[in-house]
């Protein structure tokens, strides 16, 4: 695939960020995803996973902006998105889900109803709704992230399909 149609086809993962869909990402976008997460399943703010979740958004909100915020002004324009994305990720996805890691791990641990460090398909399921995927994209992606088919996702199945999902577009995607 040309760059040119990588840049196209990694500017529609922008939306997924820009919560409020204000045009740019920012700080408030992974604050925003972070509440919701923690209404959808009933988790408070002030106790140890919520205070994990914020702590993890704010982690990935730096980690973007280092990337990918080049004229500093705190938000991520669509374009600065796809500059991040193509100038620095597409080489080594591993970094992207590396900045993701805390804030991944904390959806996680918000999910888990059993504090087992690993969450059900159903929940993750939820949490993609709550995160902007529509009904069936969300039922599929959970289903997928369930590698050993045993109902359960890990962090590092995870891990890999976020890298994946957000810095190598495959040429049908």
């Amino acid at each position: 695939m040309d760059s040119a149609e990588y840049e196209r086809k990694i500017a529609h993962r922008f939306a997924a960020f820009d919560q409020d869909g204000n045009g740019y990402i920012d700080r408030a976008d992974f604050n925003a995803a972070a509440a919701r997460l923690l209404t959808e399943f009933g988790t408070t703010a002030r106790c140890d996973k919520g205070q994990a979740l914020y702590t993890g958004a704010e982690a990935f909100w730096q980690g973007m902006a280092g990337i990918a915020d080049v004229d500093g002004d705190q938000r991520v324009t669509r374009e600065e998105f796809v500059g991040g994305a193509v100038k620095r990720l597409r080489d080594n996805p591993e970094r992207f889900a590396e900045i993701a890691r805390p804030f991944l791990r904390a959806a996680i641990a918000v999910a888990d109803s059993d504090n087992g460090g690993r969450a059900s398909v159903a929940a993750v399921e939820r949490a993609l709704r709550v995160l902007g995927a529509g009904d069936e994209i969300a039922g599929i992606a959970a289903q997928s992230l369930d590698t050993d088919r045993d109902g359960q996702i890990a962090e590092s199945d995870v891990m890999a399909a976020f890298a994946a999902y957000f810095t190598v577009i495959e040429p049908d995607a």
